[in-house]
């Protein structure tokens, strides 16, 4: 980068908030260009900071999606709370999301962190493709009231509506910096916990009511091959019951996980894998703080 492109390149960390279900995942999935966060209908799919990169030749944008905002009643949730927590803390643009279907209040004491924040703050009102006009605009009345300081933008995440204007917000707001990152890298994840959040995300959509919660995904065993990937990957549940749900009548529960996670780890890494799953009983994980910092956690 010569000198003059450095005193011009914008950088900076823009963190996702928001509560669970308003489309923060698919939102910074579709700003980013790649399937980095788990999406599903479910709440609280998300439990770390995932980061995906954006590069261009004058910027860096370091996005950071974070757990929905909910009141903690384990350990676990105490830790994701954390991660939200650290995100409003340290970010150089918050990206605060909500949509047309949540109670616009929902858990006030965040929005009234938003208000004394020093960073600018961009707000998406998300899902206006299932809302009318008259209810979008009296939504950003409301915001604009609740957070007058930011900039508001009307969105469809799952559309791809709006989401240029969005993204011009953002750069244009950037600190001027070097980048933060190579211009190469596109998450500050590895391939094992990619595997581990495919896997994850199968789990909730193939299993009910507290299955996919009480659940965490470790891999144990990532070799990386010329022609495929060898993965070896565990299931922990809570109890024996849950592992009996997991596994299903001859198995065939987890083969149907295994085989989606397989088929759509393929399409991310762009190679073959061949994936083993294992399933084992933890009953305390949730509330260990050992086991929450050997999963990524609490550091």
């Amino acid at each position: 980068m010569d000198n003059q492109q450095n005193k011009n390149h914008r950088a900076g960390f823009v963190n996702i908030i928001g509560n669970p279900n308003v489309g923060k995942s698919t939102l910074m999935n579709a700003l980013v260009g790649e399937k980095l966060s788990i999406v599903t209908a479910k709440a609280q799919t998300t439990r770390h900071r995932i980061m995906g990169i954006v590069n261009g030749d004058d910027y860096q944008i370091v996005y950071s999606d974070t757990p929905g905002i909910l009141k903690p009643n384990y350990r676990l949730q105490q830790s994701m709370m954390n991660f939200v927590d650290t995100a409003i803390g340290d970010a150089d643009i918050v990206l605060y999301v909500t949509d047309t279907v949540e109670k616009s209040d929902k858990n006030a004491e965040y929005i009234a962190k938003l208000q004394h924040v020093e960073c600018p703050v961009v707000l998406v009102i998300n899902k206006i493709d299932i809302s009318t006009q008259e209810k979008v605009h009296e939504l950003m009345q409301w915001w604009q009231e609740q957070l007058p300081k930011a900039v508001i933008y009307p969105a469809s995440a799952q559309e791809k509506f709006n989401l240029d204007n969005i993204f011009e917000a953002i750069v244009s707001r950037l600190p001027v910096a070097p980048p933060w990152y190579d211009k190469d890298v596109f998450t500050d994840k590895n391939l094992r916990f990619f595997a581990s959040e495919i896997i994850r995300e199968k789990i909730f959509l193939n299993y009910k009511e507290e299955i996919p919660y009480s659940c965490e995904v470790t891999v144990e065993e990532f070799k990386e091959g010329t022609e495929r990937y060898d993965i070896s990957a565990v299931i922990y549940v809570m109890r024996e019951s849950q592992k009996g749900i997991i596994i299903g009548k001859g198995g065939a529960s987890l083969k149907k996980v295994g085989t989606q996670a397989r088929i759509d780890m393929e399409d991310f890494f762009q190679k073959k894998v061949f994936l083993r799953l294992f399933v084992k009983v933890d009953e305390d994980w949730r509330e260990s703080k050992k086991e929450l910092r050997r999963f990524g956690y609490e550091y």
